[in-house]
């Protein structure tokens, strides 16, 4: 059995440890109210830009923007989401497992894959794999600019765009996490391009726009912007899911503290309790002898 030195060693460095988890599930829980109102922020800028995209797209419906075109397809694109930091449980594990099963069915079909990785943790996972890198952003934060998006973007925009030749893509997926309480936190992969336009049936019924230059032209710009919000939407979404995973993670952590320094002040009485048995036993069986 341990020492009463060692076992009270113990049990103040795991209190210790225990105030740093209770105070980072408390940071976490603050920042998961900041984060979610900004998630709920973006949600009026894409439906409206979406609403804009099926005016735009009813207004001339028999010209087809290569965004909206279905193509056959030999090379796809995946925009990947993750945290820049750990101890949020297994956010990103279920996130990189839902990927390599996309990777996995899409080598069967012979179609190759290219990733874009917006976080660090996704940036040190298919550092040590062979897939074709194409562009990798780290640091992005805990409250990330479009900005800061918008390079990444690109690069898949215009490999959308030289699709059928060398190096182009034929479809582009966003993997993030999705956000549906506190406790539940799920990956998802969705679709970027192509942009599947509202149905005339979804659009508002009185609307009437004076296009300059032609409807045809600022399809393309706004069909940027809608992509470019929708990436945007989805990382601060994986940052709402971040530190709700975070948030708990730290409270297990916290009462995993609780037990076991439970655990180790049981051991510390049995221990202290042992001792003073053999003290009396060693002054009993001392005053026999002398008595003798």
């Amino acid at each position: 059995m341990a020492s009463l030195k060692e076992i009270r060693t113990k049990i103040g460095s795991v209190k210790n440890t225990q105030k740093i988890t209770a105070a980072m599930e408390m940071v976490a829980a603050s920042k998961l109210r900041r984060t979610q109102e900004r998630m709920r922020q973006t949600r009026p800028y894409a439906d409206k830009i979406r609403t804009a995209i099926g005016h735009l797209y009813q207004a001339n419906p028999e010209y087809k923007h290569p965004y909206l075109v279905d193509r056959d397809i030999k090379r796809v694109g995946y925009i990947v989401i993750t945290t820049d930091r750990g101890l949020c449980g297994g956010l990103n594990v279920n996130e990189f497992r839902l990927l390599l099963n996309e990777l996995r069915e899409w080598n069967n079909k012979d179609v190759e894959v290219d990733l874009c990785l917006l976080g660090s943790k996704g940036v040190q996972f298919f550092r040590s794999l062979k897939v074709n890198v194409v562009g990798a952003i780290s640091n992005i934060g805990e409250n990330p600019k479009v900005a800061d998006l918008v390079g990444t973007i690109k690069i898949m925009l215009d490999a959308y765009e030289t699709g059928g030749k060398e190096g182009g893509i034929d479809r582009l997926f966003l993997v993030h996490n999705h956000f549906e309480s506190t406790m539940s936190q799920k990956p998802q992969s969705v679709t970027l391009i192509p942009v599947e336009a509202p149905d005339a049936d979804d659009l508002p019924q009185h609307w009437d726009y004076i296009y300059e230059p032609e409807a045809t032209e600022l399809l393309t710009g706004v069909l940027q912007r809608y992509i470019e919000s929708q990436v945007y939407r989805g990382a601060v979404e994986n940052v709402a899911c971040e530190m709700a995973a975070k948030m708990v993670a730290m409270k297990s952590a916290t009462d995993n503290a609780g037990k076991l320094i439970d655990n180790l002040q049981l051991d510390y009485n049995k221990a202290r309790q042992a001792n003073i048995t053999q003290e009396i036993s060693e002054i009993v069986g001392g005053a026999a002898a002398v008595s003798e």
